[in-house]
């Protein structure tokens, strides 16, 4: 895979260099527009994407060639569950409205995109990070999409109907929708969405003696997970110009996740029983945030506010049955109650021309903090409970945290230019309850972007930074995982990971309307967050020394109509190799948690007048969660995930799609060698190999936009 991959990019950087201009096929019609190179963006017309038919900023967004849609840190957490990110800075993506990034936080980049209609889309200005301020000077892409002004001065929206089937007959709804309102520079927006998700899984686990082979017992297994997720959310802007603007935004977000586990049991040595799963999380979240762009010393003053309150109630119950559950024999059951809430507000003042700099300055205060209690009982066949004293079940976390910047970059000639940066971070973080720590932290983070484009379309850049990884505030409770017979033991005296980071990234234009992409990463990390042991013998999350990673990433975007008309593709490839010390072995091992050696994924597809069709495909290699009592290995099984689609658009303002998801049958698989009392013992106990399938499930989704005014030439089909 890995000489493969470097014979792939070596070749198609080749061919990016060598091939010619794309020839228009006879009878094939005028081509579409090529996109307008300036000094140091790319920019797309609307009507580049028009061929695409789509609806919303979102869908333009995911058509841009060569650009990979990041979420920004609260959204991308390798897999490894929700992160804890304060602040405004860590949780930057790589997409801005207007040159300035959405003040919104608990909104999620692509549901903030997709409630802009594509009729206000003018074009997308594709460029370095350090265009758009110092949150983006590490990254080497960030879309700028620039909105019609007034937004055709009048109502624009979309409604989203989807309908899902899956393999035991159920069909799941959901509903989407947006407004937006246009009244000369102020716009007015309101969106919701029902998301309502009901899967079910079905599979077993299979437990082995792994010194003998022997068998032990054998769990079938159905999972039915539902998850209604509905929120509404409204915005307001005013945009007079990149030093006059507002904006207010506000979401109420209510999530409530349920689980319910089957499980038939039959051991080797020993009577058949049913044993039973619930799981129930209600979350309850609102935001309220806001900027207000002045003119200000012959500059931009941008002041942000943001609060935030999240409430968590949750029940966990494992129940332990007779054949038949028609009784219960024991269990356990978790209740825990939890709020989170955030507080800030930033200043930031940018000059186009400082001693020659352009030169960006700003300060952040935020106040979070976090009351978590938490209950675990065990019960017996009476139904009597007895609470099981877990470390730090009970805590209340605080955090007054600052950080301020400066960054200055210009122009060192017509092909290179230099982005400098320094961050200085403070935090006071105090904890109280079951245990009690309180320590000030200090962190500079200072930053050098080099960016050069020496012609014939190539651009590279060079980063070197410091970056310090924020700490969740849930790691420091303790907590029962029932789902997979784990105790997380909580951890006051964690610290955070700290990483000096290289980037080195070279792009060129591909076939006209393409790219092609390539990224080397190196990174050094000093007390690497991952599993440590207790001396209570809890395994907990902490700190384990130094980590390295290194990676090469390639994209190849571009369209094949030579091949055949409105065939378009792109393919994406990873390879890294990651190494720490593993505190118990005393072994060089991989990164715990979703650390994939490698990963793939195509995105194929053809438009062709009113209808569009394709799929998309990806694998990754396995990976491991090295607990202290456990290794967690996680793989699909069977051939690699696959996604198809064929969409009909009779009008410029609708389409309809059926889509075939999983169609490939891929399962998802994991094992489990578990220690006793942990991986000190040498040997495993039990291996656990369990296997879940959710099959094929076929949707068919309508899409209605409306309004636009002169924008809705964007959505016309071609």
């Amino acid at each position: 895979m890995r000489a493969s991959l470097w014979l792939t990019t070596a070749g198609l950087m080749a061919i990016a260099v060598s091939a010619p201009a794309e020839a228009q096929a006879p009878g094939a019609g005028p081509p579409p527009p090529r996109p307008a190179q300036s000094s140091r963006t790319t920019s797309y017309e609307a009507a580049f994407f028009a061929k695409y038919a789509p609806r919303t900023a979102l869908d333009i967004v995911q058509r841009i060639p060569g650009f990979t849609l990041d979420l920004g840190a609260n959204n991308n957490n390798n897999g490894n569950g929700p992160a804890d990110i304060r602040g405004f800075a860590g949780v930057a993506g790589n997409v801005v409205i207007n040159g300035q990034r959405p003040s919104t936080k608990s909104e999620p980049l692509d549901a903030y995109l997709s409630r802009i209609p594509a009729s206000r889309v003018k074009r997308v200005e594709v460029g370095p990070g350090d265009l758009y301020g110092a949150d983006y000077t590490s990254k080497s892409q960030v879309a700028n999409l620039i909105l019609v002004e007034g937004g055709g001065g009048g109502l624009t929206g979309n409604v989203t109907v989807t309908g899902e089937r899956h393999y035991t007959g159920i069909v799941t709804p959901t509903a989407s929708g947006s407004v937006s309102l246009n009244r000369g520079p102020s716009t007015f927006n309101i969106a919701g969405d029902t998301a309502y998700v009901d899967l079910t899984e079905e599979g077993a686990d299979v437990v082995t003696d792994p010194a003998t082979g022997q068998l032990v017992e054998v769990r079938r297994k159905i999972n039915n997970t539902r998850n209604y997720s509905p929120f509404i959310s409204a915005g307001w802007s005013l945009d007079k110009g990149a030093m006059d603007s507002a904006h207010l935004n506000f979401r109420y977000h209510f999530d409530r996740f349920n689980l319910h586990q089957n499980n038939h049991v039959t051991p080797a040595d020993g009577s058949p029983h049913d044993d039973k799963l619930a799981e129930n999380y209600p979350t309850k979240i609102s935001e309220l945030s806001g900027d207000v762009t002045r003119p200000f010393a012959g500059g931009a003053l941008e002041f942000v506010g943001l609060a935030s309150r999240q409430s968590r109630n949750t029940l966990d119950e494992s129940d332990v049955g007779n054949l038949g559950h028609t009784e219960v024999v024991g269990g356990f059951q978790q209740l825990s109650k939890s709020q989170r809430n955030e507080t800030l507000g930033r200043l930031t003042w940018t000059k186009a021309n400082v001693l020659g700099f352009q030169f960006e300055t700003g300060a952040e205060v935020a106040w979070n903090t976090l009351q978590d209690n938490l209950d675990l009982f065990v019960f017996d066949e009476n139904g009597d409970k007895t609470r099981i004293d877990l470390p730090i079940d009970n805590a209340r976390v605080t955090e007054l945290r600052g950080e301020f910047w400066v960054n200055g970059s210009r122009q060192l000639s017509k092909t290179l230019r230099m982005d400098l940066g320094l961050n200085y971070e403070m935090s006071h973080l105090k904890v109280s309850g079951d245990a009690t720590a309180d320590r000030k932290l200090q962190f500079p983070k200072p930053s050098v972007t080099l960016d050069w484009q020496p012609g014939g379309g190539w651009h590279t850049q060079l980063i070197l930074r410091r970056t310090v990884a924020q700490l969740d505030f849930f790691d420091f409770i303790s907590a029962a995982d029932l789902a997979s017979n784990q105790i997380n033991g909580g951890n006051a005296n964690l610290q955070p990971q700290r990483d000096w980071e290289g980037r080195f990234s070279v792009e060129h234009p591909l076939f006209g309307q393409g790219e092609i992409r390539l990224e080397l990463g190196y990174n050094l990390i000093s007390l690497l967050q991952d599993r440590i042991l207790t001396p209570e013998g809890f395994d907990a999350p902490g700190n384990i020394g130094t980590g390295r990673q290194t990676y090469a990433d390639v994209t190849f975007d571009a369209p094949l109509d030579r091949l055949w008309k409105g065939l378009r593709v792109k393919l994406h490839g990873n390879i890294q190799q990651t190494r720490v010390r593993d505190p118990i072995s005393g072994e060089f091992r991989d990164f715990s948690g979703f650390f994939p050696r490698w990963t793939w994924d195509a995105d194929v597809r053809r438009d062709v007048g009113k209808f569009a069709y394709g799929f998309t495909i990806n694998d990754n290699a396995r990976t491991t969660l090295f607990r202290t009592d456990q290794l967690d290995t996680r793989y699909n099984k069977g051939l690699p995930y696959t996604y198809a689609f064929i969409e009909y658009r009779p009008t410029a303002t609708q389409s309809l799609r059926v889509y075939f998801d999983d169609i490939s049958n891929t399962g998802g698989a994991r094992t489990l060698l578990i220690f006793d009392p942990n991986r000190t013992a040498g040997e495993p106990i039990q291996r656990d190999h369990r296997f879940r399938n959710s099959h094929v499930r076929i949707g068919l989704t309508f899409k209605q936009s409306f309004g636009g005014g002169s924008g809705t030439k964007v959505a016309k089909s071609q």
